[in-house]
């Protein structure tokens, strides 16, 4: 058995601000005996301008808010998965990044898939023009089981949890920036069914609200079951949900029902 803890977040333009906002919600849940800690999408630093993102963003070692987190995981001895906008080589990576309780990095995910959607006349999202996608899933391990690794937009993929279930993941992260008005219609019911599907914990932590530039994110960070329970939810406004996690109940589940053996 394990603590899990989703941070919900409304970041902003200044990196510095969300760091200290993203420090107090960790020590909370560090408060709250959490083992593991997860940030939403682009935790430290918000926004779809190239031009202004390619000024403030830098690459891992350098990156301060990386560097703050990384600390605190170092000093309370805690896993944490956070995720933020990187540079290199002129490029801009939105990735997912694990630092392990001595405060190393573990591993990192760059999101595969871009959010490139007309949602209507105002809302209009086209992430292939400002990231470059990553080109590999990854899973890694934990003290306490295999973890896959995704970000928001991936979860409209299933095929991309199957495989990353049936490469051993018992807990799948997806940090995510979900917009409201689809957030409304398919968050639960997309996060439930990759839960259900491949009978792994789904770790959801959300950014919230409305942002400096006028776009509104879902909120609503979900902690599921492998059996599509909703174990923990946070509607609205920055905070942390925590939970305990068993990794015998997906491996039981997928015994009883073996169906990532029979495709």
């Amino acid at each position: 058995m394990f603590k899990v803890s989703c941070i919900q977040i409304s970041s902003g333009k200044n990196i510095k601000k969300n760091l200290i906002i993203s420090k107090k919600l960790i020590l909370k849940a560090i408060k709250q005996k959490s083992d593991f800690i997860i940030t939403p999408e682009t935790s430290s630093l918000f926004g779809l301008n190239k031009k202004q993102l390619l000024q403030a963003t830098t690459s891992m070692d350098k990156d301060i808010y990386l560097n703050g987190i990384r600390q605190i995981a170092k000093n309370y001895k805690k896993w944490i998965l956070t995720s933020l906008l990187i540079k290199e080589k002129n490029k801009i990576k939105n990735r997912s990044i694990l630092i392990n309780s001595k405060g190393k990095i573990q591993t990192y995910y760059d999101k595969i898939h871009m959010y490139d959607a007309t949602l209507n006349k105002k809302e209009k999202y086209f992430e292939s023009k400002i990231f470059t996608p990553g080109k590999i899933i990854k899973t890694t391990n934990l003290p306490w089981g295999k973890l896959g690794l995704s970000i928001c937009y991936d979860i409209r993929f299933p095929n991309m949890y199957r495989k990353l279930s049936k490469k051993g993941s018992l807990f799948i992260s997806v940090p995510s920036a979900f917009t409201k008005t689809t957030g409304e219609k398919h968050w639960h019911s997309l996060l439930k069914a990759r839960a259900i599907e491949n009978f792994s914990y789904i770790f959801a932590p959300g950014q919230s609200g409305t942002h400096w530039n006028g776009r509104k994110t879902f909120g609503h960070s979900l902690i599921i079951s492998p059996d599509g329970k909703i174990l923990k939810e946070l509607k609205k406004g920055n905070g942390v949900i925590t939970t305990s996690i068993d990794p015998e109940i997906p491996k039981t589940l997928r015994k009883i029902i073996p169906s990532l053996n029979n495709d």
